[in-house]
């Protein structure tokens, strides 16, 4: 696992002390992780929030409590000019999305208005803020659509095909435009499928995957099992979106540029299965339903540019990652037995988990 030294450590929080932040997507998987980064560093955070989610990292660690609490829609141009203008925020870190796929195939209405048109509102937003220094973007591997070409790069074409694809191609053109047109100080980032604790979306893969086992049940895969992606670990994430705005105030140069965060390592859905399976000692067989549709195939991230240009590299590796994923699961659904040998000094991890007919 790669670390951070302690004289980065003392300059990013150098950076972000008393810093204003403005956190849209907060209560997300991604964003939960973000604020706790954040509040780490020492930055005056405000966050947007639309819905309550009691059992969301931001509510169980309670963060909430730490932040300034705006209750509203990332689409309400009114809303975003009050808080940007009121809390003078220097800098905005943008994540609200609708970010499941199969939603946004049954729902594009709804992903097309989170997406782009809330994407469009907090440009706007920004572009007559006196305050805001520096804004980035959350885009996503999707924009990039389906590409003969891998790994994807920044400079691969921005062609979505299906909605929730569309919709990010759209929104990261969209800052494109803001950035050319009217000098916004953004940059983009374009991540590999997360995964981490706080995930409660449990047709996620990892989530659902890690659920099942602690149920004692086959963990389903919705497509045939072969397709081809790559992972970026939660914590990995947060970093990456605090070190960009670090290097944009660092280097106003880098106006307007996309960045991938990848940890390059792509894999089949059913490896990364049995990899969950392996960790937690589980025996249990995956039930391959082979119902996936409007998917792209085979994609993944080169993060080179990230690497060479930012300095970025993750901080923990895709096992370390996923052993830390599982025990915030352990934890979450409680399972006293897990518990058990976890204040025994024994790594659950390392042991086989019950099957349905056994009692923990």
């Amino acid at each position: 696992m790669a670390q951070t030294s302690p004289a980065n450590v003392s300059s990013q929080q150098t950076f972000w002390q008393d810093r204003t932040v403005f956190v849209t997507g907060a209560s997300g998987l991604v964003g939960s992780w973000v604020l706790k980064r954040l509040l780490a560093l020492g930055a005056d955070v405000v966050c947007l929030l639309r819905d309550w989610v009691p059992q969301s990292e931001l509510v169980r660690e309670k963060l909430l409590e730490r932040v300034k609490i705006v209750r509203g829609d990332v689409c309400d141009q009114q809303i975003l000019e009050r808080v940007l203008g009121e809390y003078e925020v220097e800098s905005v870190i943008h994540l609200a999305a609708q970010t499941i796929v199969g939603v946004a195939n049954r729902n594009p209405a709804g992903t097309f208005e989170t997406n782009i048109r809330g994407t469009w509102t907090l440009l706007e937003a920004a572009r007559v803020s006196p305050t805001v220094k520096q804004i980035v973007i959350a885009s996503s591997d999707k924009a990039y659509g389906d590409q003969p070409n891998l790994p994807y790069n920044e400079q691969s074409p921005l062609q979505g095909r299906h909605p929730y694809d569309v919709s990010k191609s759209c929104a990261d053109l969209l800052a494109h435009a803001y950035a050319t047109t009217y000098q916004l100080p953004l940059c983009i980032t374009r991540c590999g499928n997360f995964y981490g604790g706080g995930d409660l979306n449990w047709n996620r893969i990892v989530p659902g995957t890690i659920r099942s086992v602690l149920r004692g049940k086959r963990p389903v895969i919705r497509s045939d099992g072969r397709y081809l992606r790559d992972y970026l670990y939660v914590e990995d994430a947060a970093d990456a979106y605090t070190l960009l705005v670090e290097r944009l105030a660092q280097c106003p140069e880098l106006r307007g540029e996309a960045f991938n965060f990848s940890n390059e390592q792509p894999m089949t859905v059913i490896e990364l299965v049995e990899k969950i399976l392996t960790l937690m000692g589980s025996s249990l067989e995956p039930e391959i339903r082979n119902e996936a549709t409007h998917e792209i195939r085979d994609q993944y991230l080169s993060a080179r540019k990230a690497r060479e240009v930012l300095g970025w590299q993750p901080l923990y590796g895709f096992e370390e990652g996923l052993k830390r994923t599982v025990q915030w699961y352990e934890a979450f659904f409680e399972i006293p037995e897990i518990q058990r040998q976890r204040s025994e000094g024994l790594d659950p991890c390392e042991m086989p988990i019950p099957g349905p007919g056994d009692s923990i």
